[in-house]
């Protein structure tokens, strides 16, 4: 079968933008309304996408976007979401920078089981500086020690997830034998942050694990995809770099001894879609024209740990930040800095910029159609994570933008897995313990 583009949905209830949630659209409690959430997932489900995905972070102010303020926790919302919809991947962010290695493993193997074999696990190292305080820490981790931290968090979840080998249980009435004790393991880790004994007390899902993203643009998210990621969410500004990220992560990966292949890159948008490019360009500049400064400063400020713009002049050029944001969302941070001093921003354009990035995906449903197919066949992703806003559109993207892709060939009309793993293309893991060799899945 030829290469297929990729489709997740993200989940955002009110919206994560200053003024989604006025949408009439969207009820004001859509953010912890589990009803809301499971439409949104059928829906997704329906037009066949590969997964829905739901974004967290554990730290707010009274600055952070509608969204965040009061918002469902994303394993329970998933496990709710399993029992409403059966074939479409369900992926959560979890930060591994404040959790313990044996309680992730287990709550994403659940929701594995949960799912029949449909989870998949977000790895974040946690921008916020902020989120020490809610750990009973003084301050944040340094960003190295958090990458390194990262890396061993994932090592022992993978490592507890081969605790049972497939044949462990045979559940033998008549002999009385519920466990084959020899298809047990501990994992006796000992590492720079984590000892931890094994076994996990759950087995394995039909596809094996669950599939591990990552979202990291910086020098050190790139080396973490490398090593550990199935996906990636990464999002970049433009074509030119989208291509550049897609090559350095495919070529890292194949210098760490993995399948570039088997590394799926989905860069985040948020199409905005009209009967004519020129409606849709009025569109978008109406949403630039709707925000408002103050929020689009506080919102600025996030990757830099809610650092206060508002001290600074608006007209002068955006100011001279020295290394914060080294220790927050580092890649977004210097991302923002650079484009500042490239296009000569000054502090009330960067706002306004950022608030509301360009969007190459603005257009007639045609034309949508047609940057989405550059971006695949020239080498920019492997398909993308779209923005759910108003279910108005999302409707115009799969009702009037995936049949144009359909049309084309790069777009499944059916699911022919029933798996995160299957409609990813991605080879079930071999259980480390195993002798037979792993299991790869045909696309």
């Amino acid at each position: 079968m030829t290469r297929q583009l990729k489709l997740g949905a993200i989940l955002t209830g009110v919206g994560t933008g200053q003024a989604d949630w006025l949408s009439p659209e969207i009820p004001g409690d859509a953010s912890v309304d589990i009803d809301w959430y499971r439409e949104q997932a059928r829906q997704a489900e329906a037009a066949k996408f590969d997964l829905v995905f739901i974004v967290d972070s554990p730290y707010i102010t009274a600055d952070s976007a509608p969204h965040y303020l009061n918002r469902l926790e994303p394993l329970t919302l998933l496990s709710a979401i399993a029992g409403s919809t059966s074939k479409i991947g369900l992926v959560a962010t979890l930060t591994t920078s404040y959790t313990e290695p044996y309680n992730v493993a287990r709550q994403f193997a659940s929701l594995d089981l949960i799912s029949h074999g449909r989870a998949g696990w977000n790895v974040v190292t946690t921008g916020l500086e902020g989120a020490a305080g809610n750990f009973g820490l003084e301050q944040h981790i340094d960003h190295g020690e958090r990458y390194r931290r990262a890396r061993e968090h994932v090592e022992v979840v993978q490592g507890l997830w081969s605790s049972y080998q497939a044949d462990a249980f045979p559940r033998d009435k008549q002999r009385k034998q519920f466990l084959d004790p020899s298809r047990q393991h501990r994992l006796d880790h000992r590492g720079e942050f984590f000892s931890v004994t094994g076994p996990l007390n759950i087995g394995r899902s039909k596809q094996g694990e669950p599939v591990i993203f990552q979202a990291g643009i910086s020098e050190s998210g790139r080396a973490l995809a490398a090593d550990v990621a199935e996906g990636i969410f990464a999002g970049v500004d433009n074509f030119e770099d989208a291509q550049a990220y897609y090559r350095d992560i495919k070529q890292r990966t194949q210098a760490a001894g993995r399948n570039p292949e088997h590394v799926v890159i989905l860069p985040g948008i948020a199409p905005i879609i009209a009967d004519t490019d020129e409606q849709a360009r009025l569109l978008e500049r109406q949403l630039h024209g709707e925000l408002d400064l103050n929020k689009a400063l506080a919102a600025l400020g996030r990757p830099f740990n809610y650092h206060d713009f508002k001290q600074y002049p608006l007209d002068q050029p955006f100011p001279e930040l020295g290394d914060l944001g080294s220790n927050g969302y580092r890649g977004h941070a210097e991302h923002i800095k650079q484009v500042a001093r490239e296009q000569g921003l000054t502090l009330r354009q960067a706002a306004l910029r950022f608030a509301t990035p360009f969007s190459h995906f603005v257009g007639s449903p045609q034309t949508v159609a047609n940057e989405i197919e550059r971006w695949f066949v020239e080498g920019a992703s492997d398909g993308f994570n779209i923005r759910l806003t108003a279910p108005s559109e999302f409707a115009a993207f799969t009702e009037k933008v995936l049949p144009l892709l359909r049309a084309k060939g790069l777009f499944r009309e059916e699911y022919s897995h029933d798996t995160l793993r299957g409609h990813l293309g991605l080879p079930v893991p071999e259980n480390r313990h195993a002798q037979a060799p792993a299991l790869s899945i045909a696309v």
